[in-house]
């Protein structure tokens, strides 16, 4: 009988706790001495937290075997950026978020599954043992919150892209797990709104610099907002972004506020705008090639430019890269109008060709096309930057380039749209995408959904947000296949949605197919 990624999963959970890094290097690596068991373990203090560690570990961590990037991945699914790489059979996977006509089940970048549901089962897992652990009541509370936060973040993710998905709220044995069938999204959204209430009032409102990375108060109530905002929960929505956002263009209750600087924002680690940050270590030295885990973050160097060499002279700020997910015609297009660049472009899209064209880099012509679709134009946020390169084992694999998951823009913006989506405060409305582009130097415009979502496309491009955007809003046949130069990402309204269940996961299970796959 084959075994399931997730059910494997189960029985390395003491293995994941014990060797994976969670969110920072001071926010406790635990070191093994010794072997425990399951049943007896997590009952000490430290125990319980190296639990709570695994619980965030696959937030953080990319596996190298099947270059699971959920930020990459929606943008190659997305108007914003192509699937890149060397070739169309280069990361098939990648190419069949791009071309949505190629996925089927054995064709589809099954970790999106596979990780999301290890994070489920880790925090399953340290949600029944903690009861039995030796601590105080407020540390019990708050562990008790992140892990309930943490499960509602993947069943969020699961429910975006696959929409059916089984439902589990505790420990299971793998008869349990064969046995389970899929829940409604409905379900799902309600566990997660219930997690999420449940979670938030025991997180800290703030946390060290040592802590950064753990989950808020204010990250609880942001994905909230957001969750209630996909579940067309308007009033609900407004009102937790509310709680979050404070006064448009001001300090918020948490302290959060729009950096003066947009290009801040992707250098500066745990900026006043970051409200859930996923930290990637450059400094864990990893080299693994063969499927194993890394902590550090395979998109940078994924969508770094292809074949290019960059000159000693001046110092490249850029490393060269695999040439995945270029920014497509359309996004660049929409970043310049009549010739005029949106203040933002610099900080989302960088020309290679332009560079090298200047004489800052030169490319270098190998039996690879430059990256296919190509378009001369790169990600910016996720740039392998020199500053973040590891400096041990393979520094492909050792970038510490965040993945800032929800900062105030995209709170503000989501405001905005739950507001005049629920008939709310229009003024307020208007205030918060006001502030959004004035912290930009740009004027005002009328305030709608039309504004909004033209905002959003801008504000947060390349972000991984845009192809959930358009799905939600119901655009996404008439934006996907109506791409220039000829491009479409072949989207088909009632099957494109979600994604199908990765066929090594139906067997010998009770789980059906999604519709249409």
């Amino acid at each position: 009988m084959k075994r399931n990624k997730i059910l494997l999963y189960s029985s390395l959970a003491l293995g994941a706790l014990l060797s994976l890094s969670a969110c920072s290097k001071s926010f406790l690596e635990p070191t093994p001495k010794g072997e425990s068991l399951e049943s007896n373990y997590y009952s000490t203090p430290a125990e319980a937290l190296a639990g709570l560690v695994a619980a965030y570990g696959p937030s953080q961590v990319t596996y190298t075997g099947s270059y699971v990037s959920q930020e990459g991945l929606a943008n190659a699914a997305s108007d914003e950026c192509y699937s890149g790489g060397g070739s169309v059979n280069d990361q098939i996977t990648w190419t069949a978020m791009n071309d949505m006509s190629l996925l089927t089940p054995a064709q589809m970048p099954s970790g999106l599954w596979s990780v999301n549901l290890q994070g489920v089962s880790a925090c399953n897992l340290i949600l029944s043992k903690l009861p039995g652990a030796s601590l105080d009541d407020a540390t019990l509370k708050r562990y008790t919150g992140e892990a309930k936060f943490l499960r509602a973040y993947y069943y969020f993710h699961l429910v975006r892209w696959f929409g059916r998905v089984p439902l589990f709220t505790s420990a299971v044995t793998l008869d349990e797990i064969y046995a389970a069938t899929q829940s409604s999204p409905d379900s799902i959204y309600a566990q997660i709104e219930k997690d999420l209430n449940d979670a938030a009032p025991d997180l800290p409102k703030t946390v060290d610099a040592s802590e950064n990375g753990r989950a808020t108060q204010g990250a609880a109530l942001a994905l909230l907002g957001k969750v209630y905002l996909y579940d067309k929960k308007y009033s609900q929505a407004a009102t937790e972004l509310a709680k979050v956002n404070g006064t448009p263009g001001g300090t918020s209750p948490y302290g959060y506020h729009l950096m003066a600087n947009y290009g801040d924002i992707f250098t500066q680690k745990f900026n006043a705008e970051s409200i859930f940050e996923i930290q990637h270590s450059q400094t864990q030295n990893y080299g693994d090639w063969g499927g194993g885990t890394a902590t550090g973050n395979l998109y940078a160097v994924m969508c770094g430019p292809r074949n290019y060499s960059f000159k000693s002279d001046p110092a490249p700020t850029i490393v060269t890269g695999w040439g995945f997910t270029p920014v497509s015609y359309d996004l660049h297009d929409a970043m310049v109008v009549d010739g005029k660049y949106d203040p933002r472009y610099p900080y989302t899209i960088y020309n290679i060709d332009s560079m090298a064209n200047a004489g800052l880099c030169a490319y270098s012509a190998t039996a690879y096309s430059v990256s296919f679709p190509y378009s001369g134009y790169n990600i910016a946020k996720f740039a392998p930057l020199q500053q973040f390169k590891g400096s041990g084992g393979d520094p492909y694999l050792n970038y510490g380039v965040d993945y800032i998951e929800i900062r105030l823009a995209d709170t503000y913006l989501m405001e905005a749209e739950a507001l005049v989506q629920g008939s709310g405060d229009k003024s307020r409305a208007q205030a918060l995408l006001d502030a959004v582009r004035a912290r930009v130097g740009l004027s005002p415009v009328t305030v709608s959904m039309d504004a909004i979502k033209n905002e959003r496309h801008l504000e947060l491009a390349t972000e991984g947000h845009r192809f959930f955007d358009l799905v939600r809003w119901g655009d996404a046949d008439k934006v996907l296949n109506h791409m220039e130069k000829g491009y479409s990402k072949n989207f088909v309204t009632g099957k494109n949605e979600v994604l199908p269940i990765p066929l090594s996961e139906l067997t010998n299970t009770k789980m059906v197919q999604n519709s249409g796959y």
